[in-house]
């Protein structure tokens, strides 16, 4: 059950981050690295904390495992209730905040972009005002999520993104040959708006029918309502010190010159493809299911135990090359995607960079994420938090640092202080996942993925990205940046599937005997 729900939170992250991809290569070729570029991804900071706060990761932390219980004892009338609970308090705690933020979006633009002045500060201010309302939707999106998630429905909760790229992407062709900067920014926005209802409405026909019997009303009596927000509190404030090491990530691009924040953003968006598709499909997938283990304490420790390791095995698998290939073929990958209109190939190579500063933290995130579910499941929201203060302490002080000073002292330009915000990012990253791991392991036992079994990784993805690097180079600008990605990435990918192949790797081989069954079917 686990890895065919794991198959399709895969299915449906593709083809969002698809969609993702293609929103993004279109604004790239209509915005670039320009001040428009910068005011249009800072003002989705704002609104995106209230999503992040408030949307699918603390509804899957806090409500999920709730709800999965009251469905695994077969007790529907307190799991209805449970939905209908907190859809209800979701939707006015949402609605405070979105009037709120609209109200106060003039003083929120000075604490997230203090470095934007005159037209760019106006037009940023304008656009989070739009974003917001389109935002609050997206939260209530997650409730949908956890909900079919729980009912073992994973593919249209996460392939519902779709609709939200579609929008944006339709909006970005319709205008952007009639108005250009931020003029085409606003009418962007609103096609954001459209996604967001969009995203909402084609999960909520579903979610209603599984809940059976909606009903808005409070809850508060029902004892699965008072633990839900027992654990809400500590997750939203594991989110929120993520939120503040974000926010400042933000505050220091955009003390940096132009096109900081625009190459953030592009960086963030291949950075957290793998996560989203590897690590967040599996973490996704393993959470109802280790909420639903029962019996005694011994009893849920192995259990978590087992499925732990064979999680954290498949995502290795698939983080270890995507490591290497971003830091190896980052700027074949980057060119293939967004080089395009006044995205250039000097845009590119910055991209890169700071792409690979990012990718540092890569296994150590994805593997903390479902560290942080196998907490969740145990009913301890309060362990996360704890490291995530720590991730973020960290991230906020070598942030700063690697930002604004380090260029200096090492006698570059201050653009180059962006690669040194992604690279103290990735740093704490492996803090917390080390902090989460041993403290699960104290509580249920070892659950790492073997040293032998990483080493063969390793072994099979670094000479696929040295070929990778011959391949980019051989090629040069001959092709266009697209055959030219799709050239390093398939030898990139050919040399890493034989390599684990022939060391024997068992994600491998379950890989290929699932293909060879799906054949002969």
């Amino acid at each position: 059950m686990a890895s065919g729900g794991a198959k399709w939170v895969a299915a449906g992250i593709l083809l969002s981050r698809v969609a993702g991809l293609v929103r993004e290569r279109a604004f790239a070729h209509y915005f670039g690295n320009t001040d428009a570029g910068d005011a249009f991804k800072a003002a989705l900071k704002i609104p995106n904390f209230l999503q992040n706060l408030f949307g699918e990761g603390v509804l899957s932390a806090s409500f999920i495992p709730a709800y999965a219980k009251a469905l695994a004892h077969g007790d529907e009338a307190v799991a209805r209730r449970l939905a209908s609970s907190v859809a209800t308090l979701l939707s006015l705690v949402t609605s405070v905040l979105v009037l709120g933020g609209v109200l106060a979006t003039p003083l929120l633009i000075d604490l997230v972009a203090p470095g934007f002045e005159g037209e760019k500060r106006a037009a940023t201010i304008e656009l989070v005002q739009v974003f917001f309302p389109g935002t609050g939707l997206l939260v209530l999106s997650a409730w949908a999520l956890g909900v079919l998630n729980s009912h073992r429905s994973f593919f249209l909760s996460y392939a519902a993104p779709v609709l939200w790229n579609l929008a944006i992407i339709g909006a970005l062709v319709w205008f952007g040959g009639r108005f250009e900067g931020y003029a085409l920014g606003v009418r962007v926005a609103w096609g954001l708006v459209l996604g967001s209802a969009l995203q909402l409405g084609v999960q909520l026909p579903t979610a209603l029918r599984l809940v059976r019997g909606f009903r808005p009303e409070l809850g508060l009596d029902l004892a699965a309502t008072r633990t839900v927000l027992r654990n809400f509190l500590p997750v939203v404030g594991a989110r929120g010190v993520v939120q503040v090491s974000a926010y400042l990530d933000n505050v220091y691009a955009s003390l940096l010159p132009t096109g900081a924040v625009s190459a953030l953003a592009y960086a963030q968006t291949l950075y957290l493809l793998p996560i989203s598709v590897f690590g967040m499909s599996v973490s996704a997938a393993q959470l109802p299911e280790m909420s639903s283990a029962t019996g005694s304490a011994a009893e849920v420790a192995d259990a978590l135990r087992g499925q732990l390791r064979r999680s954290l095995g498949q995502v290795a698998f698939f983080i270890v090359p995507s490591l290497v290939g971003l830091v190896s073929c980052g700027d074949a990958v980057v060119a293939a995607l967004f080089q395009t209109g006044v995205f250039d190939a000097e845009s590119t190579r910055f991209v890169w960079w700071v792409l690979g500063g990012y990718a540092v933290g890569l296994l150590a995130v994805t593997q903390a994420r479902l560290y942080a579910s196998a907490f969740y499941a145990l009913g301890d929201t309060r362990t996360p938090l704890r490291y995530a203060v720590v991730r973020v302490a960290l991230s906020v002080v070598a942030g700063a640092v690697g930002a604004l000073w380090l260029p200096g002292w090492l006698g570059l330009e201050a653009q180059w202080g962006t690669v040194g915000l992604t690279l103290a990012s990735g740093g704490a990253g492996w803090a917390e996942y080390v902090g989460l791991r041993a403290a699960l392991g104290a509580r249920i036992g070892p659950s790492a993925v073997p040293f032998g079994a990483l080493a063969r990784l390793w072994a099979a993805a670094l000479p696929a990205g040295a070929l990778g690097v011959a391949v980019k180079l051989a090629v040069g600008d001959a092709l266009h940046p697209i055959l030219r990605g799709v050239l390093v990435v398939g030898a990139f990918a050919v040399v890493y599937a034989g390599g684990t192949l022939a060391l024997g790797v068992p994600e491998a081989r379950a890989t290929v005997q699932k293909l060879r069954r799906r054949r002969q079917a």
